[in-house]
């Protein structure tokens, strides 16, 4: 990319990505702050769109910082910062379920869809961009990934564990939190290259140290500022808007939501694979899934009780019960089919595809047999040599 001129066409370019970022987030905060939205349509689209806007400026706010952050200090910020949009949304769910228990399935709805769109999208369409723009059908994982890949496993086989148990409680935060503690020091201790910062970001950081600095912390002022506020009117007008209308209100949050806040890290991966580093873009994702199935769902039982205070758990119904178990048997069979770090055109066509469904057949039978196949996938998966020598060496103790 040019350096240097600000008059230079590709940085207008990138500085115009910058203002359309924030200008989403300021619209937001003008119309809420001088009370003008009050219908729940269009608060529910100016403030997700403030959601997603902020999204990008966190992304690229937390690429820079890592010039300035010491590296195991980072890896725990930055995976924070990664699922912080998602937060907002989901743990206000829970927060309102500690006073009313109806919106415990408005927060299962949230961390199920954010879930399972990560794997059926966010890990399939960097695959099938890197195929269009290269013509090669498969993505090599770098091995570094074995951390993420390692906890990922984990994670997933004690999601198993809630929708058995019907509850969502306090230990499992401990133990979650627990899980995500051990791979964030393990992450500390792998090697990490120095960020290779593009489009947004690299103009940032490019910029002279005491300014980088302003602008990141700035960013990240800004985009919470502007993601706090934007949080429960966005979680409110969405339920709203599904009464009003005559929409299944679950299904809205499940699906628009997490849409509002994980298309950036999407379109990042996307941009990655355009350019020929698809293992990178997948390494984001798969990093992503691990900080959601320990922080995200780790956060919710907390919430739930500091609201209600008590330490009672979060009591989760037949429905809640099936998306769960449903997104531990996605989790699964993802994990199967990148265990031996390689990730083929065939696989990422079968996620997307196996993924597409969950919008049409939204009743307890088609979620059961949704699982059902991921499972029986997953066997077949297994009959192979190479993924049960993977999965053998990601659980051999390391000397």
């Amino acid at each position: 990319m040019p350096r240097g001129r600000t008059s230079d066409p590709a940085v207008i370019a990138l500085l115009l990505w910058v203002v359309a970022a924030a200008t989403l987030p300021a619209t937001w905060l003008c119309a809420h702050f001088a009370g003008l939205v009050h219908d729940p349509v269009p608060t529910a689209i100016l403030s997700g769109s403030a959601i997603f806007g902020a999204a990008f400026l966190l992304s690229w706010a937390t690429e820079v910082a890592q010039l300035d952050i010491p590296r195991a200090l980072a890896i725990s910020i930055l995976a924070l910062v990664a699922v912080f949009p998602e937060y907002a949304v989901d743990v206000y769910f829970a927060w309102r379920a500690g006073r009313d228990p109806t919106y415990t399935a408005y927060a299962t709805a949230n961390m199920t869809g954010s879930n399972r769109l990560l794997i059926g999208v966010g890990w399939a369409v960097p695959v099938l961009a890197y195929a269009l723009k290269t013509g090669r059908r498969e993505v090599v994982l770098a091995r570094e990934q074995s951390v993420e890949v390692n906890y990922l496993a984990w994670a997933t086989l004690y999601s198993f564990v809630i929708p058995l148990k019907g509850t969502l409680a306090l230990y499992d935060t401990a133990i979650l939190l627990v899980v995500f503690a051990a791979y964030a020091r393990a992450a500390a201790k792998s090697h990490h290259e120095e960020p290779e910062l593009e489009g947004p970001a690299e103009l940032i950081g490019r910029t002279r140290p005491a300014m980088r600095r302003a602008i990141v912390l700035g960013l990240f002022v800004y985009a919470a500022v502007a993601i706090f506020t934007a949080a429960e009117p966005f979680a409110e007008s969405l339920v709203a808007t599904g009464k009003r209308f005559g929409f299944d209100e679950y299904l809205l949050v499940q699906w628009l939501a997490p849409l509002a806040s994980e298309s950036p890290e999407f379109i990042v991966a996307l941009l990655f694979a355009l350019k020929g580093a698809a293992a990178a873009g997948m390494g984001t994702m798969i990093s992503s899934k691990v900080n959601q199935w320990t922080l995200l769902v780790g956060a919710l039982p907390a919430a739930f009780a500091l609201s209600g205070g008590h330490i009672g758990p979060m009591v989760l119904d037949a429905r809640q019960r099936e998306e769960i178990f449903l997104t531990s048997a996605q989790s699964l069979f993802g994990l199967v089919v990148i265990a031996n770090f390689r990730f083929s055109l065939g696989e990422a066509l079968l996620l997307f595809a196996l993924f597409i469904p969950q919008f049409v057949y939204t009743h307890a039978a088609g979620r059961l047999i949704e699982a059902a196949v991921y499972l029986v996938l997953t066997v077949i998966w297994l009959m192979s040599p190479s993924v049960r020598a993977a999965l053998r060496d990601l659980f051999r103790p390391k000397r």
